[in-house]
């Protein structure tokens, strides 16, 4: 893998993930993306899923051409029928699922609590909590068919600690904490693992569109990180990677941080 994250064809040994099958959601850009590459470079079987499809594809290609093992399966993860599909498609196609990342995610522009309308929070909270439910309820049962598995779900630091302005988002990743920790409690005696990122600002899509409404918050979302910059997409993936692999066997229901300290301070 290159310094971008990019899938390179040279391997010296096995990867961390090395055949594994890996299904990935939110896998069109951004963390997903950059996950779909790292983990085929590091030998996984990857699953992808995203609701655009042609980007969907020409990843697809990017990783097979490079002598990755990919395929795609569009779809919205607020549909539990487009997981149940993609699901399947993990089966069909490399005959199992080890792991996943539940990556997808969605935010809006900051707002007060009073001036958040409906359909915004109906949106947060069906992307980042009814999709993870989702991915949960359709992924557990492939992975105790064959009694063992490692799923990594997507919070955020606004799931440990509040932020002003985005009171819905807070919620919602509050929420995937407790979905994690459920699941990895319930499913820790059958053989799969159950953790989640706790990610603080990403140099993805979808930051650069809620930055680019409300241009002020990007000195803001700097200024928060010990670091002082943001997160690179391929150094979150890098603790996806970590934690869908045997490496981290002994690591369930955990607030895994990758938010370059700011939930320390």
């Amino acid at each position: 893998m290159n310094d971008s994250g990019t899938l390179t064809a040279a391997k010296t040994g096995p990867g961390m993930v090395e055949g594994k099958v890996v299904m990935i959601t939110g896998a069109s850009s951004g963390i997903g993306a950059a996950a779909a590459r790292l983990f085929a470079a590091e030998g996984a079987a990857v699953v992808l899923m995203a609701r655009r499809e042609d980007r969907l594809a020409a990843l697809v290609e990017e990783i097979t051409g490079a002598g990755g093992r990919a395929v795609a399966s569009a779809g919205d993860v607020v549909r539990g029928a487009d997981v149940a599909r993609a699901v399947d498609r993990a089966v069909e196609s490399f005959g199992r699922l080890d792991g996943a990342f539940n990556n997808a995610g969605w935010a809006s522009a900051g707002a007060d609590l009073h001036e958040v309308d409906d359909e915004v929070y109906d949106r947060i909270m069906d992307v980042n909590v009814r999709g993870v439910w989702n991915c949960l309820r359709h992924q557990i049962p492939a992975m105790l068919a064959t009694g063992s598995g490692a799923i990594v779900n997507t919070s955020s630091s606004a799931g440990v600690v509040a932020t002003g302005a985005v009171a819905p988002y807070v919620a919602a990743k509050h929420a995937v904490l407790g979905l994690t920790k459920a699941a990895a409690a319930e499913y820790g005696a059958r053989g799969i693992r159950v953790n989640a990122l706790v990610v603080a600002s990403t140099r993805t899509e979808l930051l650069e569109g809620v930055i680019a409404e409300t241009p002020a918050l990007e000195e803001v979302f700097v200024a928060r990180q010990i670091q002082r910059r943001m997160a690179d997409p391929v150094e979150v993936a890098q603790g996806a990677l970590w934690l869908c692999s045997d490496r981290a066997s002994f690591v369930t229901g955990s607030a895994v941080a990758t938010d370059g300290g700011l939930t320390a301070i």
